[in-house]
């Protein structure tokens, strides 16, 4: 762990008041925390040196010993109370007060929790869900009291140590031979107690609020895909961080388009005269209009794929296709010379109907001989 003075690592001066110095504390741990910087190993230590420099200064004994001696304060056999280094505490430790880990800090002292997260469901038409778009979403929650800047305190004024726990937020009872820990019954396991409360926020720190969220869609989202908005979920009481905000993406049925993963289905009503003699259509993409090749003598019901006109992953590059099923339209409100020549054409066509419906023939073939079996 670096050796540089925790006065430095936080940015304040030596005179910092102990909100300068949490003020500093959150607005560094926020920059540097491992769910916003992707792994980055080096704003990783300098996460955790922000941390030890926060647990110092931030507690008035270590504080005083900091300030006379130094870091050898802290460090094995040195002064400081068994203190022993801030390196023994676990990861989870120091990541605890300010986002939502342990629940307990310096010296046994509880905090106030970390706000809780929210989630926010957004509905999306397949077009933006495709190809992404940035929204404006109104989210109900508790923000920070900034008369107050979320201590809970009037302006001017802050908490004091609680007398019964001295700052602690536990007391031990003694019963007979066993002692037992109790939540602080006068601060209620905060370690301090606020003497003249914020009117605004009535001494939580935090107030309701209706907050304008902008929200990128990235392409590609489906159904039940999060987006995870970093700090913008219910702030914390008395100063704590806030929680997380979780939009929960539902795509809306389309009018002409199915979704099944990263492929895209669609009906494709066709003539007969289209499906018999083949020819050129016009199908919808999400990007506008293709031409499809028909063959011809195809039959209702057949499936052509339009590679690449799909969804685009939101986890990969990887390109869906386009399904389209073709429907043969029967023609309706036939004229008396439209139905005349249908039939012309039947009467035509019955003379050699294996020849022009082979799948007919060969059914009612099938039915015929399965008739003649039941009788033999």
């Amino acid at each position: 762990m670096s050796k540089r003075d925790y006065y430095e690592v936080l940015a304040v001066s030596k005179n910092a008041t102990e909100k300068e110095v949490k003020k500093a504390y959150k607005r560094l741990a926020m920059k540097y925390h491992p769910d916003r910087t992707q792994g980055d190993k080096a704003k990783e230590e300098l996460f955790k040196e922000v941390k030890e420099a926060y647990e110092i200064l931030n507690d008035e004994k270590k504080r005083g010993a900091y300030d006379q001696y130094g870091h050898a304060a802290f460090e094995q056999g040195q002064g400081g109370g068994g203190h022993g280094g801030f390196g023994g505490g676990s990861f989870d430790d120091i990541f605890g007060d300010i986002f939502g880990g342990g629940g307990r800090g310096r010296g046994g002292q509880s905090h106030a929790r970390r706000g809780s997260d929210l989630r926010y469901n957004l509905d999306l038409s397949l077009e933006d869900a495709v190809k992404g778009k940035t929204l404006e979403i109104k989210v109900p929650t508790y923000v920070s009291c900034d008369p107050c800047d979320g201590s809970g305190a009037k302006k001017g004024t802050s908490a004091k140590t609680c007398s019964t726990c001295h700052g602690h937020g536990q007391v031990q009872m003694r019963q007979g031979l066993f002692a037992v820990q109790q939540t602080c019954p006068t601060c209620s396991g905060k370690g301090k107690v606020i003497s003249d409360p914020c009117p605004i926020c009535r001494g939580h720190g935090r107030v309701e609020k209706t907050k304008t969220l902008s929200v990128k869609i990235p392409p590609g989202v489906d159904t039940g895909d999060r987006i995870r908005l970093s700090g913008e979920g219910e702030a914390g009481e008395h100063g704590a961080p806030a929680g997380d905000l979780y939009v929960q993406a539902n795509v809306k049925d389309h009018a002409i388009f199915v979704r099944d993963e990263n492929n895209l289905y669609c009906e494709v009503p066709i003539s007969f005269t289209t499906a018999a003699l083949g020819g050129d259509i016009e199908v919808p993409t999400l990007a506008g209009k293709v031409k499809l090749k028909v063959p011809k003598e195809t039959q209702t019901g057949k499936m052509f794929r339009l590679r690449g006109k799909g969804v685009k992953s939101v986890r990969s590059s990887f390109t869906g296709d386009l399904m389209c099923k073709v429907v043969l339209e029967t023609p309706v409100n036939l004229s008396g010379d439209q139905a005349d020549l249908l039939r012309q054409l039947e009467e035509k066509m019955g003379k050699s109907s294996s020849k022009h419906r082979p799948k007919e023939t060969g059914f009612f073939e099938g039915v015929k001989n399965f008739f003649d079996d039941l009788k033999s």
